[in-house]
């Protein structure tokens, strides 16, 4: 545990632009201890002690405001940035070297048993506010852009913004880390309510037309 709270910290004083300090990562990162209590829920609900594990991870809840179900498994070096706010559902699998945002859903869209959460390769990053959903694969140091709203897969090296989530219509090389968004990008929920307005316009000078 004292090794992986190790690797974890300097993980983060790698990736974090605020530069913290091994003791800062330990000491003042949420992401950080939700990681660790998840281990050990992991442990209970693999020996069978379904019962503690919800406990753990109902206290580590209580605690980091992040919320890890018992049999989601997590790779190494997972950074959950800030971390409030996140949801990682039972089925969910997480490679190594993830980054995940606050208000993250990694959550399911079916109530049937089986396979219902994502598939995160490594180096996945998912910005803040996304809701990634149903039993679909991130690839490798693919990207969800904030608030986006994914329930399709992602090729690995792939940036998707919007609702639904989709590419932003940049190379990989363009886009920037941290959120996932591309500089200048289109805003697909931009347009839509661009077309929305364009067609009650159209609709308001048919109406005048035929008063």
């Amino acid at each position: 545990m004292i090794r992986e709270a190790l690797e974890i910290a300097r993980s983060i004083r790698m990736r974090d632009p605020a530069r913290p300090t091994v003791a800062e990562s330990i000491l003042c990162y949420a992401g950080l201890h939700a990681v660790l209590w998840h281990r050990l829920a992991h442990r209970l609900w693999q020996s069978g002690f379904r019962g503690p594990a919800r406990c753990v991870s109902h206290f580590a809840r209580f605690l980091t405001g992040v919320e890890i179900h018992p049999g989601a498994r997590i790779g190494r070096r997972l950074f959950i940035d800030h971390g409030m706010g996140v949801v990682i559902g039972e089925t969910a699998e997480i490679g190594d070297d993830v980054l995940i945002y606050h208000g993250v859903t990694l959550g399911g869209l079916t109530t049937k048993p089986g396979k219902r959460h994502p598939t995160l390769a490594d180096g996945a990053i998912i910005g803040a506010g996304a809701q990634v959903l149903g039993p679909i694969l991130i690839g490798r140091n693919a990207r969800v852009g904030a608030n986006a709203v994914c329930v399709d897969p992602v090729p690995d090296g792939v940036t998707v913004v919007g609702i639904p989530a989709r590419p932003p219509g940049r190379a990989p090389e363009q886009q920037t880390t941290g959120y996932g968004i591309a500089p200048g990008a289109p805003d697909p929920v931009a347009e839509q309510i661009a077309a929305l307005r364009a067609e009650i316009a159209a609709l308001r000078q048919h109406i005048s037309l035929r008063a």
